[in-house]
């Protein structure tokens, strides 16, 4: 049998029937949920990252599956369905999009996402919170907030001029987190949001260097796992554990593996 999308939605609304449900599913609201929605996203990335097309395919589902059941608990609600969702989302990309499907043009990328945010800013007009910093979303992960922001501040000339005053900035606030470190009686409070404030001029440097920051420590943990895998092998070899070795011992396989990748 080969299912549509259509039929899909049927499952999910099985899964929430009362009369012969799933006993977890029925347990589930949107709170509830958005640890599972957050899981399959990045799963969905880590397939996208490994180049797994198969395991994409599979995770991909598994995020649908999510959007569906989102619609679903809306649906019991009657607040919207599915199909509302991606009728929506259909006359939103035909709108943001002229230069596609109207008669405006774009010839470059550039002048495409210009467009896309003109239009988006020109929907947003009628919010009460006026704040240009109000779209984005406090469940960004705390990386990608902090760049989304300053972004949104650079539009309006909030921003470092150059390079080299980000980077002032940067050992500025370094400098402060040492001075903290450094006081008779230690404020953990008072270091943390020095520590903070030292992560912020950091993803500012990472924009200003055209990289993005999430994407940046993403791939440092990717090579991190990496190396520390290679040196829990060659501890194995030795026919020993991490637990049953000093740093001295892992430092000196942790350059080796170093040396290898390079």
């Amino acid at each position: 049998m080969q299912y549509n999308i259509q039929d899909f939605i049927k499952l999910i609304a099985q899964l929430r029937n009362p009369n012969g449900g799933c006993p977890w599913d029925l347990k589930q609201n949107y709170q509830s949920m958005i640890p599972c929605l957050t899981e399959e996203t990045y799963e969905v990335i880590d397939a996208i990252e490994k180049n797994d097309v198969e395991n994409l395919r599979e995770e991909l589902g598994d995020l649908l599956m999510q959007v569906v059941f989102f619609s679903q608990l809306a649906s019991e609600e009657k607040k919207f369905t599915f199909d509302d969702v991606v009728n929506e989302v259909a006359e939103k990309i035909v709108r943001r999009h002229p230069h596609v499907f109207g008669d405006k043009s774009a010839n470059n990328e550039k002048e495409a996402l210009e467009r896309w945010n003109e239009i988006k800013a020109q929907e947003k007009q009628g919010q009460t919170d006026k704040s240009i910093l109000a779209a984005i979303p406090h469940a960004f992960p705390a990386l990608m907030r902090a760049q989304k922001m300053q972004k949104k501040c650079a539009k309006v000339s909030f921003d470092w001029d150059n390079l080299p005053d980000v980077i002032a900035k940067v050992e500025e606030e370094l400098e402060e987190i040492k001075q903290e470190l450094n006081r008779p009686h230690l404020m953990q409070e008072k270091v943390e949001e020095e520590l903070g404030d030292f992560l912020f001029a950091t993803v500012n440097m990472a924009r200003h260097l055209n990289i993005d920051a999430e994407e940046a420590l993403r791939k440092a943990n990717q090579k991190f796992e990496r190396r520390f895998r290679a040196v829990e092998q060659k501890l194995a070899a030795q026919g020993k554990s991490p637990a049953q070795s000093s740093l001295a011992e892992m430092d000196i396989l942790w350059t080796e593996v170093k040396s290898e990748e390079n």
